[in-house]
């Protein structure tokens, strides 16, 4: 959704997206793309003028969820793509997007219902899941003070919520098996792998070029296609990410299962702005 029609819809105060629009302003230039291309897109192109990440990779990035989204019988796009088929998709942003690393818009509900223990036992219901940290973050002085893209769609908010998830419950990221996480745009998912402390600094493009993010690598991202192939229904977005991870942990997530699943890490982020970041361990 364009953020200039959300803040449309305040007429008796300032938008609270007004800050965020004049930094991507700012920092990227209004090249007439919506800004949430503008916001994410910018946010690939800053790691790619540091770090040297490339188009090669972002189209990694989509291919792989697509693969995934094809074991998936409630993704939306099911349809597998290559790394080639997504750089010679239509050309949002020349050198740092196609239409393919961007999500669909998609329309969507979900309900949850979380219980103690005790109500579920009680009750003959599943508790071999449950939530062993959560952390919520909000924007800091970085947001606007760093002047980078980055830092304006929430890496640093990333950061310092799972920093707490992994320091309340004790472990590393490297003990996490399975990641259902923000992939709005193929360069958020970029970025967040560092942000998650899945991969060090700088080192996202070699983590997706040594397949460290999908099966038979370090860890499975969104093994449910991500809100790229799976779908964005904004608010429903969560909860899907908990429905999926909640069943690689249950041991039912069929084509898709994570052998040996036992720690998953969900991420979820809206701008203007707040991250959450929750752990879910298998009892």
């Amino acid at each position: 959704m364009n953020a200039g029609a959300i803040g449309s819809v305040f007429e008796d105060r300032v938008s609270p997206f007004q800050a965020f629009d004049d930094a991507t302003d700012d920092i990227v230039g209004d090249n007439g793309l919506p800004l949430a291309l503008r916001y994410f897109g910018g946010a690939g192109k800053a790691h790619m003028d540091e770090f040297g990440s490339t188009m090669e990779t972002l189209a990694k990035i989509r291919a792989k969820a697509s693969r995934h989204a094809a074991q998936n019988p409630v993704a939306l796009l099911r349809k597998v793509f290559t790394p080639e088929d997504v750089l010679a998709d239509k050309v949002i942003w020349p050198g740092v997007m196609t239409r393919l690393m961007a999500c669909p818009p998609t329309c969507g509900a979900a309900a949850a219902i979380i219980c103690s223990k005790e109500f579920a036992d009680k009750h003959g219901l599943d508790s071999s899941v449950f939530i062993s940290a959560q952390a919520m973050t909000t924007d800091g002085p970085e947001t606007f003070k760093a002047r980078d893209m980055r830092e304006v769609v929430g890496a640093s908010m990333a950061k310092n919520a799972a920093d707490q998830v992994y320091e309340t419950a004790g472990i590393g990221p490297e003990d996490i098996n399975v990641v259902e996480l923000h992939d709005c745009f193929a360069h958020n998912e970029l970025i967040t792998y560092e942000a998650l402390g899945l991969c060090g600094r700088g080192e996202a493009g070699k983590f997706v070029d040594d397949g460290d993010n999908t099966y038979g690598g370090k860890y499975v991202t969104n093994p449910s296609g991500g809100l790229l192939s799976k779908g964005h229904p904004l608010g429903a977005t969560g909860l899907a990410q908990c429905t999926e991870l909640v069943q690689q942990l249950r041991g039912t997530a069929d084509a898709r299962q994570v052998d040996g699943a036992r720690l998953a890490l969900q991420h979820n982020l809206g701008l203007g702005g707040a991250c959450v970041v929750t752990l879910y361990e298998k009892a």
